[in-house]
């Protein structure tokens, strides 16, 4: 990004979350930071703090994602915000209203924040530049763009089973050509450090020049891209953006690509296996993987709610309100008298 960003503030303190493109590692550590705070949250009696209370937060998903979505809303009821959820098959803007005229209407509700999901790449962007500046945007996934707040979910995991990322192999397998959280993913490992991304794919499912473009070495064979691994990461096979032959079969990609645990061998014994789902057992990696021991899949959807609840109460500027002097949210008894904000 050239000039100024336009996810912070003059303070430069996050106002959007767009994408972690522009984003520098000081800012990526502090939402894991933050995030840590609020894992407790669902072990409390009330699973809620207030630092949101008063706070409209709207949903507006122009593409279907149950997990994603009921994650969003699950973490803003836990920081104690009202939540708006916006049906689009049956919206005014299904029936002509323009998109920028379903914003105003929304914005005249005296709504906080958009939650974005849309199949064009830049639509997060381009509500956030029309949005009402009290208002921020978080971006649940953009076409082939960006899924930021997946990709940090997926950095969260990380740090929390191998306490950084210094020095860390992490290879990411799949369709990167169609991920927008692989993008994200990629992003995200190279501003925090690690030691090498790898991407292994087909060659019609890698972009092109995705070694210079993306920072990251390719490979086209399995079993030489996880040898030593950290982390595997697996990738959905996202067919319904496939408007081509990129694959023969998912037979034949499951014989070639699938994670299987005699291919997880290669990779380091401590390695683990991510995947940020919905998974299709059977040809991305098989059920023995997928539930093994090294799986930690199950753990990212639960930290998918930290890393939410932390980053919608960064952008919604509530992150030095019922906070300890590191920024972790205080237990709910402590925090009860906390202002509206």
């Amino acid at each position: 990004m050239t000039g100024p960003n336009p996810q912070l503030d003059a303070q430069g303190n996050l106002k959007h979350f767009l994408t972690i493109d522009g984003l520098d590692r000081a800012l990526l550590t502090e939402i894991l930071d933050r995030s840590e705070g609020f894992l407790g949250v669902a072990q409390q009696a009330v699973k809620k703090v207030p630092l949101c209370r008063g706070k409209i937060v709207a949903n507006l998903f122009f593409e279907n994602s149950t997990r994603t979505r009921t994650t969003f809303e699950l973490a803003a009821k836990r920081l104690s915000a009202d939540v708006l959820n916006l049906n689009i098959s049956t919206s005014a803007t299904a029936k002509g209203e323009t998109l920028l005229d379903t914003l105003r209407n929304l914005e005249a509700m005296h709504v906080d924040m958009f939650v974005v999901r849309h199949a064009d790449s830049g639509a997060a962007h381009f509500i956030a530049s029309h949005a009402a500046p009290h208002v921020s945007v978080i971006n649940a996934g953009d076409g082939r763009h960006s899924h930021p707040t997946q990709g940090m979910l997926d950095m969260f995991t990380i740090r929390r089973h191998k306490g950084g990322f210094d020095g860390l192999t992490v290879a990411i397998v799949g369709d990167v050509l169609h991920s927008r959280v692989a993008r994200s993913q990629i992003l995200a490992l190279n501003t925090l450090g690690v030691r090498e991304v790898r991407v292994i794919a087909p060659r019609t499912l890698v972009p092109t020049r995705a070694e210079e473009a993306l920072g990251v070495r390719v490979f086209h064979d399995l079993r030489e891209g996880v040898r030593d691994a950290d982390v595997i990461i697996l990738l959905r096979l996202q067919r319904e953006r496939m408007d081509g032959g990129f694959l023969p079969s998912e037979h034949e990609y499951f014989y070639l690509f699938g994670l299987t645990e005699k291919r997880l061998r290669g990779a380091k014994p401590d390695a683990i296996v991510m995947h940020p789902g919905p998974i299709n057992r059977g040809v991305e990696m098989d059920s023995q993987v997928a539930d093994g021991a090294r799986s930690v899949i199950l753990e990212q959807v639960s930290n998918g709610l930290a890393v939410r609840m932390a980053v919608m109460s960064m952008c919604i500027g509530t992150q030095n309100l019922g906070a300890g002097p590191s920024g972790q949210p205080l237990p709910e008894a402590t925090t009860q008298d906390t202002p509206h904000v």
